[in-house]
């Protein structure tokens, strides 16, 4: 039994609204029934996971998401039980020696979306990168003592401003624009390789630039037209927010970061924000600052479930 230290990352309860329906319209108070519904169901679904816990040869302890201030160390195993947020939060504090097992707390249930989506938004939480749900959380959590499955390696981005590396490593993707979403972004970027001549030098207006992970490549890259990446791809995508008069390097607009390369860009306005996985880790660059990104970054080890392992070897 390898496994016997864990830490168990909760998402905490008040990130569902308290439910206040009076004076509301019928819509309003129907969603507002709906979250506390969810926020009840993942409850319920923390309880669970403890109570399975009890009874396993194993030291845990449970803290809320919020609370996690610390770098995780001297544990092997860190179970999120949330969604992917949860994961993605716990992975900006974990290097590539402790795995992570996602528990779905509330999946989305597709009858209730058929039945309910057009009075109001049913869906709950996707847990693309989470294993488990209360259903089959005992079984996976006793393959994992008993080392009957491994982890899979996920890439994150690497990103220095200025030859000064970001303590902070994305998962999912990072976000490089003006705080004001209204605003012009200028910059340029060149992809550069340790073996051969860098790529032509493209010089942007836009809305800002994306590059995402295999991971993040199914978020806000293929909303915005990007490609799904088989999870485990070591490449990374990049994409120009609605640039403006592309002309002749369109082509260059959008393309993929591979292993050996690097993307350097260097940022033209008075101020940006650097957005990582989200809004929640962000920092400020200014006109000037050169960005150098990359998929040399200490993997994020994450127990994966069988669909996304199944589209992964396509």
């Amino acid at each position: 039994m390898a496994t016997r230290r864990l830490l168990v990352l909760l998402k905490p309860f008040d990130a569902y609204p308290a439910s206040q329906s009076e004076g509301l319209s019928r819509i309003a108070s129907l969603q507002l029934q709906h979250l506390e519904n969810r926020r009840n169901v993942h409850k319920d679904a923390v309880n669970f996971c403890q109570n399975i816990l009890r009874h396993k040869p194993v030291e845990w302890k449970a803290l809320l998401r919020k609370d996690l201030r610390q770098p995780i160390r001297d544990v092997d195993l860190v179970i999120t039980v949330g969604g992917d947020g949860t994961i993605l939060h716990a992975s900006h504090y974990i290097d590539d020696s402790v795995p992570v097992l996602g528990v779905n707390s509330d999946p989305t249930q597709p009858e209730e979306v058929e039945k309910h989506g057009n009075e109001y938004d049913a869906s709950r939480s996707t847990g693309y990168l989470c294993a488990a749900t209360v259903d089959n959380f005992e079984q996976i959590l006793d393959n994992i003592i008993e080392d009957r499955i491994s982890p899979s390696d996920l890439r994150r981005i690497s990103i220095d401003v200025n030859s000064q590396v970001i303590s902070t490593y994305a998962l999912n993707d990072i976000l490089i624009a003006h705080p004001c979403p209204a605003t012009l972004s200028r910059f340029s970027f060149k992809i550069k390789s340790d073996d051969q001549p860098s790529s032509p030098l493209v010089n942007s207006r836009s809305s800002g630039l994306r590059v995402s992970t295999a991971a993040g490549a199914t978020a806000a890259m293929l909303s915005a037209g990007g490609f799904p990446m088989p999870i485990l791809s070591q490449d990374l995508q990049y994409m120009v927010r609605e640039p403006i008069s592309s002309g002749e390097v369109s082509s260059l607009m959008h393309g993929f970061i591979k292993p050996h390369q690097s993307m350097e860009a260097t940022w033209f306005c008075r101020e940006g924000i650097l957005y990582i996985d989200g809004s929640h880790v962000r920092c400020s660059v200014k006109n000037g600052d050169r960005i150098e990104i990359s998929s040399k970054a200490p993997v994020l080890k994450v127990f994966l479930p069988h669909r996304v392992q199944h589209v992964s070897s396509l």
